[in-house]
């Protein structure tokens, strides 16, 4: 509910103004908006104001092109011509006179025109009330979510309708076919599934017995979809029996296997690191990262969750391309630094920022690391390259590279261990063969029902 502040003037409601904040961040200092929406900034929401302020977000990113299209026709300005305070104003605004039916229209309103008043830019005020106020009077009532459903016959049609550049979605029908770019489409637009990794065996019981409900996980015997609760409420969770962690990247993780001396090498934030641990209790593991912040974070997240009382990794901080190291590993993991397209549900404002020439940057960086990485497996030992990109430049093209120039590796058949991790009841997912390409593990997102992720398999020979 709207207040009023001290000089009788309206105030902003908490969620609107996080909102905006958030928004403004993303776009001007390239943020993640799921990293703000959780940081400690926002723990003095309350939980109703907490999910809208994820809900406005969330809609905003993921719908931002079908919202500028709406504006720019209401508009007697140019987009190009607006400062970015007044179009997160607008895009917020409406975005929930599209899509919010609970919300009444002269809120939206009237608190977008604060927004901007708030963000020093009074002049336009008068100019976001008529065209909020234009829209407003054209508007179709909200249905509380995005169209649930998203059809089309051409690129154009699709990239139109689900709110994505369409040079990605040229990108997707040339490589998986329409119909497939049709379900990535929809499930970017889509509010993605909570998945967590059971780490002890009462981890289950004790979730359902402070409320949450699970179902069983899409690919993985450990792992759970949260139906109803928030996760992070409870003990279970703060206390590491489980973590929260997208099914696809539990399994890359799990394709690491078990080794007598581990490295992962672009190992923050850690999930992946830490799934690495659970399944090599006895093991010593080296996590490396670029960067000192993110290996301190990592380094407190795999001690806090340590179930054992000892914790078998150990971080160091360091360049992938320069690792400081003359012992091999006979397990190494890869995962490298990517455009993150196969992650679009949970960071929408990718598909805003990636061009096109990102992606050449992005290959030569991802070969570069592959190759200094590859002289650190043992003779007999793994190496696991992997990426949440849905692209052939950071993923193929990454392999057939790097092997072009080292015929000690080879390539490992990602089925043959998939077939393996089924037989053992650790994969639950039966069509091996979807999750398949060529000998390389490929998910995708909406036809897997999680994140899009690649993984290749390398053997020292």
């Amino acid at each position: 509910m709207t207040t009023k502040n001290s000089n009788s003037q309206p105030a902003v409601s908490p969620a609107r103004a996080a909102a905006f904040d958030i928004l403004l961040r993303v776009e001007r200092e390239s943020s993640y908006a799921s990293e703000l929406l959780h940081s400690k900034t926002y723990d003095r929401l309350t939980s109703v104001d907490h999910s809208l302020t994820t809900e406005l977000v969330m809609g905003v990113l993921r719908w931002r092109s079908l919202l500028d299209s709406q504006i720019s026709e209401a508009s007697s300005q140019p987009l190009s011509r607006l400062d970015p305070e007044i179009l997160a104003a607008l895009r917020l605004a409406v975005y929930q006179l599209r899509w919010l039916s609970r919300i009444p229209a002269r809120a939206a309103i009237n608190e977008s025109v604060e927004l901007v008043k708030r963000a020093r830019k009074r002049s336009a005020a008068s100019f976001v009330n008529a065209v909020l106020r234009k829209l407003a009077a054209i508007a179709q009532p909200g249905v509380d979510a995005p169209p649930p459903t998203i059809t089309a016959a051409s690129a154009a049609e699709l990239a139109a309708r689900s709110a994505h550049p369409q040079w990605l979605v040229d990108r997707w029908i040339q490589a998986y076919g329409l119909e497939t770019a049709i379900q990535i489409c929809r499930h970017n637009q889509s509010v993605p599934v909570t998945a967590i990794r059971l780490r002890h065996p009462d981890a289950e019981d004790q979730l359902r017995a402070e409320g949450i409900e699970l179902a069983p996980g899409v690919l993985l015997a450990s792992a759970r979809r949260v139906q109803h609760g928030d996760i992070t409420k409870t003990a279970a969770f703060r206390s590491g029996r489980c973590v929260i962690q997208d099914e696809a990247s539990q399994l890359v993780a799990a394709l690491v296997g078990h080794g007598a001396n581990i490295l992962d090498c672009c190992a923050a934030p850690g999930g992946k690191t830490l799934a690495i641990a659970d399944r090599n209790a006895n093991s010593p593991i080296t996590a490396v990262d670029l960067h000192p912040h993110r290996a301190r974070l990592l380094s407190r997240l795999v001690h806090h969750q340590d179930q054992s009382g000892r914790s078998a990794v150990r971080v160091v901080t360091a360049d992938a391309l320069h690792l400081p190291f003359t012992a091999t590993f006979d397990r190494v993991l890869a995962d490298v630094p990517c455009s993150g397209t196969g992650t679009l549900s949970r960071n929408p404002e990718i598909k805003w920022r990636l061009v096109p020439n990102d992606l050449a940057d992005l290959q030569a960086r991802q070969l570069a690391i592959l190759r200094s990485v590859m002289t650190q497996v043992s003779s007999g030992g793994r190496l696991i390259y992997s990426t949440c990109s849905l692209e052939r430049e950071e993923n193929e093209d990454v392999i057939e590279g790097a092997l072009a120039g080292d015929s000690a590796l080879r390539l490992v058949d990602c089925g043959t261990e998939l077939e393996h991790m089924q037989r053992e009841g650790e994969l639950v997912f039966g069509n091996i063969s979807s999750l398949t390409r060529c000998g390389y593990l490929r998910t995708l997102p909406g036809v897997h029902l999680c994140d899009g992720f690649f993984a290749a398999i390398l053997e020292r020979i």
